[in-house]
């Protein structure tokens, strides 16, 4: 799948701006960061730090108040969004793995994973296609006719990968994945994930809280007061039995 490939994200001098006059917060104060393909890093921080914000403006959810954000070869954003959907922005080039899985309950696992490049356009039997390739990488393809409520906590979040995966994206972002997961499971989920970004040359950004799972970043984000600080990581090596 050497067309997976992508080009990272980088961001430069991101601000966000709530508010205005004598009322306004600035949630980001000029965050710099870069991910490069095939690299998981970890974003850090209290609550409040500007975390969530810095999530929603990287998911082009919200509109930084200035900055450049460049993802793949592309400049998606320079003091204003550069493109006028961001709904396909978000859709193809973005991909989003969250703390609960998510599954469209009354489709199977086949049809959740192929449902967005057919909204995308393309064909039944190419997202099909593309979909099971996904499910077959992460070792849930024998689960493909399965209903989401058939499925297992760990079997669930692999196709929530699997999904997030399936456009193509140069990025995901991954919002708390491990949170509700036991430490085997938690660990069984980083574990792929550095796996498919290596394997599709992805750029993901982790989000979390979890004291299981920061060992294993090489690099790591701390975001304080709206400022991130990097800093390198243990990049501890964990091969979880039945991954």
């Amino acid at each position: 799948m050497a067309d997976m490939l992508g080009k990272g994200i980088r961001i430069e001098g991101l601000r966000k701006r709530y508010g205005k006059g004598d009322t306004a917060v600035d949630a980001l104060k000029g965050v710099d960061m870069q991910v490069a393909p095939g690299e998981v890093v970890g974003l850090i921080g209290p609550s409040g730090s500007g975390k969530s914000t810095l999530l929603k403006c990287l998911g082009a959810v919200i509109e930084p108040t200035g900055g450049r954000m460049t993802l793949g070869e592309e400049v998606i954003y320079d003091n204003r969004w550069t493109t006028a959907d961001l709904r396909a922005l978000r859709r193809d080039r973005i991909g989003f793995v969250f703390q609960a899985p998510y599954l469209i309950p009354f489709l199977d696992v086949t049809d959740n994973v192929a449902l967005l490049p057919m909204l995308a356009g393309r064909s039944n039997a190419e997202s099909r296609k593309r979909a099971l390739e996904l499910l077959e990488a992460l070792d849930v393809a024998h689960r493909a006719k399965a209903m989401p409520s058939q499925l297992s906590g760990g079997e669930q979040q692999r196709v929530a990968i699997a999904r997030a995966l399936v456009n193509r994206p140069p990025v995901i972002l991954a919002d708390e994945p491990t949170a509700p997961l036991d430490s085997e499971r938690a660990l069984a989920v980083i574990h792929i994930l550095n796996r498919m970004a290596r394997q599709y040359e992805t750029a993901i950004i982790v989000v979390t809280h979890d004291e299981k799972i920061i060992p294993t970043f090489k690099r790591i984000y701390h975001i304080r007061d709206g400022k991130t600080q990097e800093e390198a990581g243990e990049g501890r090596v964990f091969e979880p039995d039945g991954g």
